[in-house]
């Protein structure tokens, strides 16, 4: 959740007076109100909703909230050709590092502190919360006044990238950036681990910034006096990259910008084919009205259903020959992905206050399922061992799951979601990875670091109706100067006592840990007389290369295993 700012009187340009009517509104419409001052109203802003993280943003999606437009008013922006040499190339040398980058122009702008303050207000929260911090994406933007297109994206050696960094009197190299500039030192464990390091350059040769860490003095840095404006987004997801860049066009767009596309000649093969940005292709969504009145318990036709979408900025559309309707979504939305959140849309434009609650006509016992009473036993046990309990992704990619653990022989195992709209990909099939990406994310923080989690992990399963099966693990790691085998085994014993269980651990390989310091962990299959072992997990210490890829700086001890065995 973001706090946004908001100048009222500007504010109420745009939306009316902010009486107790308006302030209901911008609650029911999922902003609710932080603060209120006499020149200011503080709203919260949900991260499902990143265009609205402007004065512009919220203003152009809570008027039409209100109904202030109608079907044929809804906002257009257009986007004009490319002029002479507005180009970007990308050049191969950035394809390991931050291999994408989408960008446009933005002309005619008229300055003030005001303006400027709120452009980059919603650059720095676009890059703390969308953009995690700089580490999927980061922005620039520049005054055109200071650049000769066309600007190549490129990556040269650190010692090689010398310029004036923002807020800078004197020109260092990008070394000496990151240890000597604010900025350098707060994002510099970015670019951990790379040889070459990505800059933006323009015809002139001078650097325009080194993302994403800071921006060039003398061609980086927007003033009053800046008319028209270079804006790029690099980073390592073309559709983060390319939504982010159309909620910041249109922002700029709705202050008075001129926006025109630019080429993006790219020499690193990442695209078949030149093409042009920024991308304001509507996404088309199909949606049933029947299965928005079943989910919402409401009746409502199809004209209604449209009145809603229109209210939440959103088109509709049917064919003529299938007679399917589709759900036209701006091109600066990041949050409908799914049919169930045009479901939300309508609801919120319908008012969630409208909604009579009903008491279903049935009557049933409930109890609280006995995996999740488990679970909680399990959770109380180890929290009163002082480890502290950790919460993952579901989704994953392969190098999370497989290349980070030293695993190379994976095809057989991965579960891919398709046209997933992240770079998170594929159904986990372990926690031990997670947990190791935390503890490498956590690096910098004080020791000893004691986690567990419990969760779900996914594979094949031919018996299973849709082909994937689920099964819930426990896993343990500790990490501090002296982490070693004998320190989680001896979490593992008091754990077995505790649910009085037998259980023997037995030499055995494992790629992500060290030889002849790895067990595998065999428990007793219930009454069973001929007293058969059946295998639930492993243990053991993990390998200092998979330690060094994941740049975990203090040795590592391990286990995951299954809790079913825990339920007889």
């Amino acid at each position: 959740m973001t706090i946004l700012t908001l100048n009222k009187k500007e504010l109420e340009k745009k939306i009316g007076k902010i009486d107790d009517k308006i302030r209901n509104k911008i609650d029911m419409f999922g902003t609710p109100i932080d603060s209120e001052t006499e020149n200011e109203l503080n709203i919260e802003i949900f991260p499902n909703r990143p265009d609205l993280l402007s004065l512009q943003g919220f203003a152009r999606s809570f008027s039409t909230f209100l109904g202030k437009t109608g079907k044929t008013k809804l906002k257009k922006y257009k986007i004009e050709r490319p002029e002479k040499n507005y180009k970007v190339i990308i050049d191969k040398s950035v394809k390991e590092v931050r291999p994408y980058t989408v960008c446009a122009i933005a002309k005619g702008l008229k300055f003030d502190s005001e303006k400027i303050k709120e452009i980059i207000d919603i650059q720095e929260k676009l890059h703390l919360g969308y953009g995690r911090n700089r580490k999927k994406l980061a922005i620039g933007i520049y005054p055109l006044e200071n650049i000769k297109l066309p600007i190549t994206f490129l990556a040269k050696k650190p010692e090689e990238i010398i310029f004036q960094p923002l807020d800078s009197q004197n020109k260092i190299n990008a070394r000496q950036i990151l240890t000597q500039h604010p900025t350098g030192r707060e994002y510099g464990h970015l670019l951990d681990g790379f040889e070459l390091f990505p800059i933006f350059e323009d015809s002139n040769n001078e650097i325009l910034s080194m993302p994403p860490i800071i921006n060039s003095e003398k061609t980086g840095k927007i003033s009053e006096k800046t008319k028209d404006v270079f804006i790029e987004c690099s980073g390592f997801n073309q559709f983060f990259l390319e939504k982010t860049l159309n909620i910041i066009v249109c922002s700029l767009s709705d202050i008075g910008g001129k926006i025109y596309a630019m080429e993006i000649e790219d020499k690193s093969e990442n695209y078949k084919e030149n093409k042009l940005s920024p991308n304001f292709d509507k996404e088309k969504i199909e949606f049933s009205p029947d299965y928005i009145n079943k989910n919402l318990g409401l009746s409502l036709n199809e004209k209604e259903i449209e009145k809603l979408f229109i209210k939440m900025g959103i088109e509709v559309e049917k064919e003529r020959k299938t007679k399917k309707n589709y759900a036209l979504i701006p091109a600066y939305r990041t949050d409908i992905i799914h049919e169930i959140d045009l479901v939300e849309e309508i609801a919120i434009a319908y008012g969630y206050e409208k909604f009579k609650p009903e008491i279903p006509n049935i009557s049933t016992i409930g109890e609280e399922n006995k995996t999740e009473i488990l679970k909680r036993k399990i959770s109380e046990v180890l929290i009163g061992l002082g480890l502290i309990e950790i919460s993952s992704y579901h989704l994953s990619t392969k190098e999370i799951q497989f290349k980070n653990l030293g695993i190379r022989e994976f095809k057989d195992k991965t579960i891919e979601v398709i046209d997933s709209k992240t770079e998170n990909n594929i159904l986990r099939t372990s926690l031990l990875s997670n947990s190791i990406q935390v503890l490498g994310e956590n690096s910098d923080s004080s020791y000893p670091q004691k986690i567990f989690e419990l969760g779900k992990i996914f594979c094949h399963d031919k018996k299973s109706e849709t082909g994937i099966g689920e099964k819930e693990k426990l896993c343990i790691s500790i990490c501090h100067e002296k982490a070693n085998f004998t320190e989680l085994k001896q979490i593992l014993d008091y754990f077995m006592r505790i649910f009085n269980k037998n259980y023997e651990i037995r030499e055995t390989e494992n790629p992500s840990f060290i030889n002849g310091r790895v067990g595998e962990i065999f428990v007793g299959t219930g009454n069973n007389k001929e007293n058969k072992k059946e295998s639930i997990g492993f243990i053991g210490e993990i390998s200092p290369n998979i330690l060094k890829n994941n740049k975990i700086k203090m040795p590592v001890s391990s286990l995951e295993t299954s809790i079913d065995f825990l339920m007889s």
